[in-house]
């Protein structure tokens, strides 16, 4: 992101209007947000394709029932193997934070899903990022963040027999 667009952001969540708290989240407003967050944007109301650093994403809203998803694809379902799906598993966990990896289509996405009505400014801006860095990490340290929430316990579970 240059920094033209990093000062319209800063101006456009932090401005005298702005709430950082949940707002009354809609597709117009999103719309706003999208269009500066990234290098291209494309489609309608509920339903955006656009891309950062080359990466496309989509925006998929259902303003009348309150959800609202970003996804972005990581790699095809047949070239993930088992051992991988244990590990997104315990990514999901862990490291993915806000967003979590699924498989819809086929395609492993990196998702971030939320009522849509009570997002706020800041929310979709990290929303954005999270699932940039959990795709780019896909295979290295499966992270939408620099924060890891701690795992106690190292050693597999196991089920007790009754």
């Amino acid at each position: 992101m240059n920094i033209v667009k990093i000062l319209i952001l800063f101006t456009f969540l932090f401005g005298i209007n702005s709430k950082s708290q949940a707002q009354n989240m809609n597709n117009e407003s999103l719309e706003k947000i999208l269009y500066v967050l990234a290098d291209s944007i494309q489609g309608s109301p509920g339903n955006w394709r656009f891309k950062i650093n080359e990466r496309i994403f989509f925006c998929l809203t259902d303003e009348n029932h309150n959800r609202m998803r970003i996804i972005t694809p990581i790699i095809a379902e047949e070239n993930l193997f088992f051992p991988e799906l244990m590990t997104l598993l315990s990514a999901n966990f862990h490291t993915a934070l806000d967003v979590k990896y699924a498989l819809s289509d086929k395609i492993l996405w990196s998702v971030f899903i939320h009522p849509l009505k009570e997002l706020s400014k800041v929310q979709v801006v990290d929303a954005v990022q999270q699932v940039y860095a959990a795709a780019e990490t896909y295979g290295t340290t499966y992270s939408s963040t620099n924060l890891i929430f701690p795992n106690v316990k190292k050693e597999e579970p196991t089920l007790k027999k009754q």
